[in-house]
């Protein structure tokens, strides 16, 4: 069994962080391997940089080297256009975690890195369901590619959305926080859930059910045509739109 993560950006130092939370919670015989695109933005902490970051998010799922894919960003960019493309599950990282910690207590907090990513978090919190179960989400003021080193502002931050929001349970928002996440739960004294691991291990238990997206409705391939300028490398041919999940396995 081979799972993709895909980190959305193209930092390589936060990739092979993620890489390594991925591949300590992967079950035998799981090949877990992350990956970056060759194209894209160093970080993603606006809404320009997150629509920037799919077309090369894009590429990676369309080479098709796993039989399951994570996205490994908070932001979940390109979700639904990756499950139409990936022949096999496709799980983004804040779908994951916020399913996951609402398993876990009445209600979570998201604790994400910049003030301005707050509000797309609270959008997939009402997309997924999962908007009466989110009791606040609120920033370190950390951008993305420091976050990694800096976990005193982060359970900090933790530490005032649980007092703040009374939750049970913490969230965090971004995917560089992954190997914090042990410390960070030790330190606030509430379940914490990273959505890398929660991912990886959702995509895991989807591909040992056998289950894959439907494509019985809008997640079929996309129909097949021609794309102009620099995407045309992206246009759909005919025989990928023929082939993407027909069968079951």
């Amino acid at each position: 069994m081979r799972i993709e993560v895909v980190n959305p950006n193209t930092s390589r130092e936060m990739t092979a962080a993620i890489g390594r939370a991925s591949q300590a919670i992967a079950g035998p015989g799981v090949d877990v391997r992350a990956t970056c695109p060759a194209m894209g933005p160093a970080s993603i902490e606006s809404h320009y940089d997150e629509a920037l970051s799919v077309p090369g998010l894009l590429a990676e799922i369309a080479a098709g080297r796993a039989d399951g894919y994570v996205i490994a960003c908070f932001g979940d960019p390109g979700l639904d256009a990756a499950r139409e493309l990936a022949d096999g599950p496709v799980v983004g990282i804040a779908e994951a975690a916020m399913r996951t910690a609402a398993l876990l207590g009445r209600g979570f907090s998201v604790v994400t890195t910049l003030e301005r990513t707050c509000g797309r978090a609270w959008d997939l919190a009402h997309r997924y369901g999962m908007a009466g179960f989110c009791r606040g989400v609120s920033a370190c003021d950390v951008p993305v590619l420091e976050v990694e080193a800096a976990v005193d502002a982060v359970v900090a931050a933790c530490r005032s959305a649980v007092a703040a929001d009374r939750s049970d349970v913490v969230v965090l928002g971004c995917a560089g926080m992954t190997e914090q996440r042990p410390e960070i739960e030790r330190a606030v004294g509430v379940p914490v859930v990273d959505g890398v691991q929660a991912a990886v291990l959702q995509v895991e238990s989807l591909l040992r059910l056998g289950l894959r997206t439907s494509a019985a409705g809008e997640f079929a391939a996309p129909p097949p045509k021609p794309y102009s300028g620099v995407l045309a490398p992206f246009g759909v041919r005919r025989e990928l739109a023929a082939s993407v999940r027909k069968t079951p396995g």
